[in-house]
This record gives C-alpha cells, structure tokens and sequence, in this order.
C-alpha cells in the first residue's frame, strides 16, 4: 500500500513538473498594411522564458484575426514549436463595495433591504385584492334567485338578496378601493427607491469600483523551447478583417498652365477592436480575399436542341460614346482668392504628406509606404492618408455630340496614368479654382488617355439640322433607297483659337438585306464598325466652320425600317 501511494505521488510530482510555463508579454503595432479589403498588423514584444517548453501569449489582439495568416520570428535561440488563436474566458470577479464612502455603501444596503420588504408588502396587498375581486365575482353571477314557491314568498326572497347584494358589494368596493389606494403608496415608494438605488449603483461604476470585464480576450499562443533561460524579442503579424481603404481623387485644372494637378487619397478606416495608436501605414492595391486561384476551361459540349425556340435579334443601343467622363454639378467654391496667392508670398511652403510617401511595385500590386505615423481608432470612421500629388501634362480640347446635346464641352485629355498605379474610383474636379463636379475614373479601361470634362462653354454654339429637301427616296426593283442629308455648324466666339472635335453618326445595319452607304462625309474619320463620324477642327476668333454629310439607306420594301 505504501509502495503505491508512493507510486501516485511521484506521478503527480512529474505531471506539474510538466506543467508549461506561460508568459504573457505586452506588444504594440508598430506597422499596419492596408489593404482595400482587410490589414495585415504587425506586432513587436519582448519575452523572457525559462528552460524546456513555454507558451508566450499575446493579449488583446484582434477578435478578427485569421488564425491561418499568422506568422512569427523571434531572436534568442529558441525554438517555435506551434502558434495558435484562441479565446480566454477569465473568470468572473465578485461585486465589491469596497472603496465606497461609508455612507454610500451603507444606503445601497438599507435600499436593498428595504426594495425586498416593500416587494412582500406588495404582493400581499394583491393577493388581498384578488380575493375580494374574486368574491365580487361570485356574487355578480350568482344575483339572480329561482325559487317554486308562491308569489309572494319569492318577492321576499328577491328583496332580502338584493339588501344582501347591496350591502355586501359596497363593503367589498370599500375594502378594494382602501388597498389599492396603499398599493399604489406602496409602488411609488418602491419607484423612488429603485431610482435611488440606480443613482448610487452609476456612482459605484463612475468610480471605477466594479469588476473588470469579464468578456472573452482573443490570444495568439506560441510554443516555444529553450535549452536554456533567455530572453528575445518577437515580431508577429497577422490579417484582420474590419479594416480597408477607399480610394478618392482630387483632380485640378487650370489651362493657363496646362496641367493637371491629381490628388490620390485613401480614406482609411478600421473597427478591429484594436487601436492603431502611432503606427507606421502602408496603402496596398491588393486585395487577399478576393479569388487567388486561376480558372479552368473544361470541354464545351453542343448538341442539337429538342425543339426550335424563336430567334430574337441582339438588342442594340445607339451608343455615342465620346470618352468623356462628365457629370456636372451647379456648385462652386469661392476658391480663386485662396489659390491666387503664389508661394513667392511665402520664405517656405508648408511640406505635404505626400512626401513622406515611397511607392513600391510588386509583382501583382503596388504599396505606398507612409513615412509618417498615424493613431486610427477602431470606430470605423474614416482618415484621409494622403498617397501622392502629382502635376500631369493635360492636352485641353473641345468636344460637341450636337445629336445629343447641342453644347460644347471643354476636355482635358491626360495620358501616361499607367506608371501612378491608380485604381477605379470618384473623382472631385476643379477648374481655375472652382468645383465642377464630380466623375469616376477608371485607369483599368484599355484606353490609353483619359478624357476630363471641365463642363461647357456657352461661347461656342453648336447647330445641327436636317435638311429636308436634299432627302431623297426612290423604288429600285423590290428596295427602297432612302438618302438622309445633315448640316452642322460650330461658331467660335471666343477671343482664342479653339481644338474642337465633333461627333455624329450614321446607323448600322444587322440585318444583311439591310445596305447602308456614306455617300458625304466631309472629310469625316468613319467607323464602319460603330457607324461613328468624327471631324477635327481648328476654329479662329469669330470663325464658323460647316459640316455637310450625308448617307443612303436601301432595304425591301416589303418591310417597315424605323429610322
């Protein structure tokens, strides 16, 4: 028997000898990646552990990470045997008065007491109530008397029941009327407690006397063993979800210089549950949620349909597309005076974040690392980081769709976006210092040049009309041959040479038996695809130019064609 009981002791003495040691060490985020969807964090502490297996933990981290993105280094010599994510449910702590003025603590006590007296009062007073109600009851539905006897006995029955009834429900009208006067006493003096109660409960947690929270608390636990005591620090990063950036421009213009100033800003925001307190920021374009794995073709198989269904024709939209991204607004800011003054004005111009900014291209999406720190709490509103501000060549043109509308629009054409790394999204413009609107930019188009609207100019007018009578329309065999002449005339009335470009079209026919022909184009560039015209003009001061074209449209004359 002592042989075992010995046995068991040794047992016991090895298994807490092979207790892990655990270490919780406080980290702080030093870097943060933002990506559009998601943030990598990147985390830095120091540890210290003894000989043998230990577990390093690392408190509150973020209830979003991704266990499967963790990663970490550590220095010292040790070896990292598993990382892991994991929630801790610390135990509950007791309420404590303790700390509390005397006073305090000893009229939350009388309250408590008092609340639970005043509850049994209460409750007899209502079980009172509901006796006489019941006995109310009992004699409402019990008032009428049948009786076989003669006449006359049964009047005096009837008399004698409804003294009794009388006399009987105004007792029990006194009697309820009396203990519902001291129910409601009674609610009011347990409402006023209740709400004293309250009052010095608010007063307990202003003063920070209750217990800490006892909510879970999201951990990272790394395993690690050491030959021998060391100590070390750890870089551990992390995804999270939660977190982004939305990409916004700034685009101003002004035509005197001829350029174009572009604003990248990204409106970064986050509710991780972490704090990004004085942190280190790098915007990238990617995206690690979205689809990583390339599609697969597999073998298209076609057959014959069991049953024939009615051809329908493609649907079709005139589309006259002249590349201009424009949406107007009547609104402008009074900013000419501010934007008049000159840095000469000044020994030194303030210095913009955007030099704090360093672009790196990788191989399938390009960072912008921030030189600056920047605290981002985690309620999800959103903080401008500035990305870059460049000054881009712009090559201003007019352009007029007078078949659309029959305006000029000024438009400044901006190439080479390619090497900035943008990416889709709202564009705020400004021209000469006023706000114009607002467009989407979208440098993924495969169009090479990006065509701004800057809005109309009323000092050029624009006409376009149909010429009735050089319309022509004859029988040749089974077709129709219609010919459609227009004219356009576009005057400059400014006190400046004018680029603009003017844009028609002609139809464009599906239907094989359908022939359409450009018989004049005034020296047009025609699209026999899309059925775009498009002239390139040069207008001095005060000069008109006029645009003659005209086109013939043949198709059977046993069906209707609507132009």
């Amino acid at each position: 028997m002592k042989k075992l009981v010995a046995i068991i002791c040794l047992l016991g003495t090895s298994f807490f000898s092979n207790a892990l040691e655990e270490e919780i060490v406080k980290s702080t985020i030093s870097n943060v990646t933002v990506y559009s969807q998601g943030a990598q964090i990147f985390r830095k502490a120091s540890f210290n552990v003894k000989t043998g297996v230990s577990q390093i933990i690392l408190e509150n981290v973020s209830s979003y990470l991704d266990a499967k993105s963790i990663q970490v280094k550590a220095t010292g010599g040790i070896i990292i045997l598993d990382t892991k994510f994991s929630m801790y449910y610390p135990k509950p702590e007791e309420i404590s008065l303790e700390g509390l003025p005397l006073k305090v603590r000893q009229d939350i006590q009388r309250l408590e007491d008092s609340l639970e007296w005043i509850n049994f009062d209460l409750q007899t007073l209502q079980n009172e109530i509901d006796v006489l109600n019941a006995t109310k009851s009992i004699l409402a539905n019990n008032g009428a008397v049948r009786g076989q006897g003669k006449v006359n006995d049964s009047i005096a029955l009837l008399k004698e029941t409804i003294d009794y009834y009388t006399i009987k429900m105004n007792e029990l009208n006194v009697k309820l009327g009396n203990l519902n006067r001291k129910k409601a006493t009674k609610t009011k003096e347990r409402d006023a407690m209740s709400g004293r109660l309250t009052k010095l409960r608010n007063y307990q947690s202003s003063n920070n006397l209750t217990p800490a929270n006892a909510g879970p608390i999201p951990r990272i636990i790394i395993t690690v063993q050491a030959t021998t005591p060391v100590s070390g620090k750890l870089d551990v990063s992390y995804l999270v979800s939660q977190a982004g950036w939305i990409p916004l421009y700034d685009l101003r213009s002004e035509i005197a210089t001829g350029q174009v100033n572009l604003n990248y800003k990204a409106q970064v925001f986050q509710s991780t549950g972490e704090k990004w307190d004085n942190v280190r920021l790098t915007i990238s374009t990617n995206n690690p949620y979205q689809n990583k794995t390339k599609p697969t073709l597999h073998p298209w198989y076609v057959n014959y349909a069991s049953y024939q269904q009615g051809y329908a024709a493609p649907s079709t939209t005139n589309n006259m597309s002249t590349g201009i991204m424009y949406k107007e607004k009547a609104a402008s800011e009074d900013r000419k005076k501010t934007e008049a003054y000159s840095t000469a004005d000044y020994e030194s111009s303030a210095t913009t974040a955007d030099q704090f900014v360093t672009m790196v291209n990788q191989t399938i999406s390009a960072e912008f690392i921030i030189d600056l720190p920047y605290t981002i709490e985690s309620n999800n509103e959103q903080h401008m980081v500035l990305i870059s501000n460049k000054d881009l060549k712009a090559n201003y043109k007019y352009f007029t769709v007078p078949k659309a509308d029959k305006s000029a629009y000024l438009v400044a054409q901006i190439s080479k976006l390619e090497e900035l790394q943008l990416v889709p999204a709202k564009a705020s413009i400004f021209f000469d210092g006023s706000y114009i609107g607002e467009t989407y930019l979208d440098p993924t188009s495969l169009d090479d040049t990006l065509n701004l609207s800057l809005g109309k100019d009323p000092n050029i007018i624009v006409k376009r009309t149909y010429l009735k009578n050089d319309t022509k329309e004859k029988i040749v065999g089974n077709y129709i041959e219609k010919t459609y002449t227009y004219l356009i005339e576009v005057k400059n009335q400014k006190a400046t040479n004018i680029d603009i470009i003017i844009q028609d079209q002609i139809p464009v026919a599906y239907d094989g038996d359908i022939e359409i022909t450009l018989l004049e184009s005034a020296k047009a560039k025609y699209n026999s695809v899309t059925g775009l015209l498009e002239w390139d003009s040069k207008l001095k001061p005060k000069q008109s130019e006029l645009i003659q074209f005209s086109y013939k449209v043949k198709y059977n004359k046993d069906k209707q064609l609507n132009l």
